[in-house]
């Protein structure tokens, strides 16, 4: 079969995409994520009488263990499926591309398996934010100097 009239066939048979809706859904799901985060740094501070700049670091522990915890249980992938990048883009997405390759890999053992593997996804996420962190560092030291 030609290249072009598979191409076709599948442009033809493949489900369409609703961009707006998907997008919309992503904005909301995000927001909500937003203020859910707003609302545990509140709750720790107020409540547990904890600063509020420690309080931040508290609220991230907290989404990332529910990201890794949902996705233990294999929620995480059907709410992703609804909310799409509201969930992936925020740290639970980062949570969730770490322990779905640590559940995957766990039948090879904890260091073989888990501990080789943890970061095979999130890996270069790590790898282009410490890049970045630096670039962008070196030209703020030379358009700002000390």
């Amino acid at each position: 079969m030609d290249k072009n009239k598979y191409k076709d066939l599948v442009n033809k048979y493949s489900p369409k995409e609703n961009r707006l809706y998907n997008g919309l859904i992503a904005f909301i799901i995000g927001g909500l994520m937003g203020i859910f985060g707003q609302l545990l740094i509140d709750v720790y501070s107020y409540y547990l009488h904890i600063p509020v700049k420690d309080a931040s670091v508290f609220m991230i522990i907290t989404l990332v263990f529910l990201g890794c915890f949902l996705t233990c249980l294999g929620f995480f992938d059907k709410m992703v499926s609804f909310a799409r990048c509201g969930l992936i883009i925020p740290i639970t997405g980062f949570a969730h591309s770490m322990m779905s390759a640590t559940l995957e890999y766990k039948k090879e053992g904890i260091v073989t398996g888990m501990g080789a593997n943890m970061f095979k996804l999130a890996g270069t996420v790590i790898m282009c934010g410490v890049v970045s962190a630096y670039l962008f560092g070196i030209l703020r030291f030379l358009i700002m100097g000390v």
